[in-house]
């Protein structure tokens, strides 16, 4: 389904009672809602499940220029808005980890309990020449020009001998998305700051990060800052925690929320 934010429509998918507590999930930058595949099946009997596609990403529709994480969070207060969900739980992956964090942060009467995975506090300067290398590199090449660069980045070695099926699907994902949508999420990626206000957070957080995550740190400190909350590392898992070791990922998310 779709709905309208302002001069786009954003592509989203709802499973589960709808007498249920909603539970949001947003994604990393390059994929999409089956991202949370294995997530709905454990998790739509127990909540009203929302999950949606960034701008520029899936079937939402895409913009040109910079986007800001800021900019994203607004885009998730504007959807939250549409459906009338006055309240919802929070889950985030990366970028997607990143926006719900800051939503709420800015609405923190909007979120139940809060999920953030696999995000660091701040782009670095390394960090942010690494993505405006990437831009360069879909502009010339489009996205394939990142997939094995990304895939290695993202999985353990482990995963990618093993030659599994989640590989092949994130990278179609990634090839499934637009130019202008990674340019734009990259410069987000390259410019955000996620630590002021952190230490006034009251809303419920657990963090989480695959083991073998590069930003599993981050991630850590990320929870440190942030007062009463809880941090948990998944297991045999990278960046994309929830698709290495979803048993894992699954069984953190429901103790928690």
């Amino acid at each position: 389904m779709k709905s309208r934010i302002g001069s786009i429509e954003l592509n989203y998918v709802v499973d589960g009672d709808p007498n249920l507590p909603w539970l949001i999930f947003s994604n990393s930058v390059a994929t999409d809602t089956s991202l949370w595949s294995e997530q709905i099946p454990p998790l739509s009997s127990r909540f009203h499940c929302l999950r949606y596609d960034h701008r520029g990403h899936g079937l939402s529709d895409a913009t040109n220029g910079k986007y800001s994480i800021e900019m994203l969070s607004e885009d998730l207060l504007a959807l939250m808005d549409s459906l009338r969900i006055a309240k919802a739980s929070l889950v985030g992956i990366s970028m997607g980890g990143m926006t719900v964090l800051t939503l709420a942060k800015r609405h923190p009467e909007r979120i139940d309990k809060l999920v953030v995975c696999d995000c660091g506090p701040a782009a670095s300067p390394a960090s942010a020449r690494q993505w405006l290398d990437r831009i360069d590199l879909v502009s010339a090449g489009g996205m394939d020009a990142i997939v094995d660069e990304t895939i290695g980045r993202w999985f353990t070695k482990e995963t990618l001998a093993a030659n599994s099926p989640i590989v092949e699907k994130v990278s179609r994902m990634i090839r499934s998305t637009s130019v202008s949508g990674f340019r734009g999420s990259a410069n987000a990626l390259s410019t955000f700051d996620l630590r002021p206000d952190l230490a006034n957070l009251k809303v419920p957080t657990l963090f989480i990060a695959g083991e073998q995550d590069a930003v599993v740190g981050g991630t850590r400190v990320l929870s440190e800052t942030v007062p009463n909350s809880k941090f948990v590392a998944i297991p045999n898992a990278g960046h994309l925690c929830n698709l290495e070791n979803p048993v894992d990922f699954v069984s953190a998310l429901t103790e928690f929320l």
